[in-house]
């Protein structure tokens, strides 16, 4: 059997080398959902690997959606305890591109972008890339609300991430003695 080899472990076709096909496989669907642009956010991530199964959710107010889609994918590959072989489904291009195109770039250049600006969720940026690391991972996108299971799940996930960030807020509410 020929194996394909990768430098790049952020690669979307990249196999495992021959001394890593022992690791596990895992397989995540990350996602975000954000009620408002600002607003009170979730993330989820769904990850698989055989038999077992590991659902993810939690949230933030006030965030935005793009902040949420880097969370699920942070919190997702930091829940793994040990090094994977790791397929990463995201409905976000805005993740999937930073990944792959932009943050290599960002990093030479100071986490700046081509225009000199600073990189917007720089902080998130960099510990996904701290998080990327630790796994050899292959990135693919799949349209959101299209009906894949995976996707599907991490969007409910998301969406409890977001209730469960109102569900605070309202009791913060009444504990202050306000209504919204």
């Amino acid at each position: 059997m020929k194996l394909q080899l990768s430098s790049n472990r952020n690669s979307e076709t990249a196999l495992a080398e021959p001394s890593e096909s022992r690791i596990p496989n895992v397989i995540m669907y990350a996602d975000g959902a954000c009620k408002g642009n600002p607003g009170p956010g979730g993330w989820g991530a769904y990850l698989q690997s055989g038999d077992h199964k590991k659902e993810l959710f939690g949230g933030d107010n006030p965030t935005t959606n793009n902040r949420m889609e880097l969370q699920a994918v942070i919190e997702g590959l930091n829940s793994l305890t040990k090094r994977c072989s790791v397929d990463v489904y995201v409905d976000s291009q805005y993740v999937r591109k930073g990944v792959l195109e932009w943050m290599p770039k960002w990093k030479v250049n100071g986490w700046r972008t081509a225009d000199k600006k600073p990189v917007k969720n720089v902080d998130l940026w960099q510990i996904l890339d701290q998080a990327t690391l630790r796994h050899l991972l292959r990135w693919h996108w799949v349209k959101g609300h299209s009906g894949d299971p995976g996707n599907e799940k991490a969007d409910e996930l998301a969406n409890k991430g977001v209730e469960k960030i109102l569900k605070e807020k309202k009791v913060e509410s009444r504990a202050m003695g306000t209504t919204e």
